[in-house]
């Protein structure tokens, strides 16, 4: 008896955040076996391709095609919504979704057109569910329905992968470089927008850093693993000046802040969140659909300081975890992106003697912290690691997935034919 077929449309082959929650949906379809995987590649933006091959990947590569040749039972289309399709006799959406409070009315549109929406958080749900656009008539111009999600909506996490990130005594991770013995680690990209209004709040993050250990002997060091629109080393020294102009703005002897700019693999990255050197990460972010860093260093079971709202709540855990208040706050201008991070919409804005505080216990009393770190980080490799995403999966498809006509195979008659036999010439 075959299974249903399944097509899903996703950037399988690139090197992006995207591209990473497209082959761990691949995968736990595939541990599933309950459906007949074809893959189809797309691209994400700018990132490059290779990855497949690059880790011999041979079992998802012999699943990708060149396009469709017929309707699949099942459609999955990994993109953001106004991306979606309707493909398959059933549709099903997934998106890490949104970073703030308000989608584009193309996203509603594109959801709906799905039968189904997976997102990574509660937050994204949240907001997909909240929001509505009034429908206004062609002629009239009067209200004449209102926009909204009509389709469900399920909380499907990025799950981490626990035999990549965990906890080990050594590190080939060369930090010779960094003379102090107490580093602080943030993980990111460092987005469009000015001083306190890129996404990830990484300028903010430097100034609050700097502003906090300014004039102080034996003071911690900042290390950012960031860039920006790629891995050139212009994207790198735009990153370092910038750095400079945050440091120069601060009235004192600012603390040392350090750059790893670059692509580095799963195994060095856990290298990084292990070494000695590195004590606790901090993300001052104004949003997150998700927070796959975040997720991934609590595994090495060192303590987190992070703002106190959006996707990563759903793993950490305000009491064994630094979390950062603040206020939500129209985003500005220089951060806008068409049909992505809207003018109208708020983000996160942490609280500036709230980030402080946490900078400074964690750094004078970093044994205890220790104490609920590995707390924090038992818990989610239990119940955030890719397993727990994989059984969550299925549960989800054997709920929603209707009942597909079954193929029967073609059972043909026995033949009596008569027996040869070897003619001698």
């Amino acid at each position: 008896m075959s299974k249903p077929t399944l097509v899903i449309s996703c950037p399988i082959d690139t090197y992006s955040g995207y591209g990473a929650r497209a082959r761990d949906v691949v995968r736990a379809l595939i541990q599933l076996d309950k459906y007949d995987v074809s893959i189809l590649g797309q691209r994400w933006g700018n990132t490059r391709f290779g990855y497949l091959e690059d880790h011999n990947e041979h079992d998802i590569i012999s699943r990708v095609i060149p396009q469709l040749t017929s309707k699949p039972d099942i459609w999955i289309q990994v993109s953001v919504p106004n991306e979606f399709q309707k493909v398959g006799t059933f549709n099903i959406g997934i998106t890490a979704g949104i970073e703030t409070t308000l989608c584009d009315a193309s996203w509603i549109e594109g959801i709906n057109r799905m039968e189904l929406l997976l997102v990574s958080s509660n937050h994204s749900k949240n907001v997909f569910t909240q929001t509505k656009y009034d429908i206004q008539h062609k002629q009239t111009n009067q209200k004449s329905g209102e926009l909204v999600a009509t389709v469900p909506i399920e909380v499907l996490f990025e799950g981490g992968d626990v035999t990549k990130y965990f906890p080990k005594n050594s590190s080939s991770i060369d930090l010779s470089n960094i003379k102090e013995s107490f580093v602080f680690l943030f993980v990111g990209h460092w987005l469009q927008g000015t001083i306190g209004q890129d996404r990830k709040n990484v300028g903010w993050m430097i100034k609050a850093f700097c502003e906090t250990f300014k004039n102080k002997i034996n003071a911690p060091a900042l290390l950012l693993k960031a860039q920006s629109a790629g891995s050139s080393i212009m994207d790198r020294e735009r990153i370092l000046d910038k750095i400079e102009d945050i440091r120069k703005g601060v009235k004192g002897k600012c603390p040392n802040v350090y750059l790893m700019h670059g692509e580095i693999s799963d195994s060095e990255m856990n290298d990084l969140y292990n070494h000695t050197k590195v004590k606790s990460m901090i993300s001052f972010t104004k949003g997150e659909g998700f927070g796959r860093p975040l997720l991934e260093y609590s595994f090495v079971k060192k303590p987190i300081i992070a703002s106190g709202w959006s996707g990563h709540m759903d793993f950490l855990n305000k009491d064994l975890t630094y979390v950062i208040g603040g206020e939500l706050t129209k985003v500005h201008k220089s951060a806008v992106q068409k049909n992505i991070i809207l003018e109208d919409s708020s983000w996160f804005s942490p609280n500036e003697q709230e980030a402080a505080k946490a900078l400074k216990m964690t750094y004078k009393h970093y044994k205890a912290t220790l104490i609920n770190a590995k707390k924090q980080g038992t818990y989610n490799s239990k119940h955030f690691s890719l397993e727990a995403m994989k059984n969550l999966l299925g549960e989800i498809l054997d709920k929603s997935l209707p009942e597909f006509p079954k193929q029967i195979a073609l059972t043909l008659p026995k033949l009596d034919l008569p027996k040869l036999e070897k003619i001698n010439e």
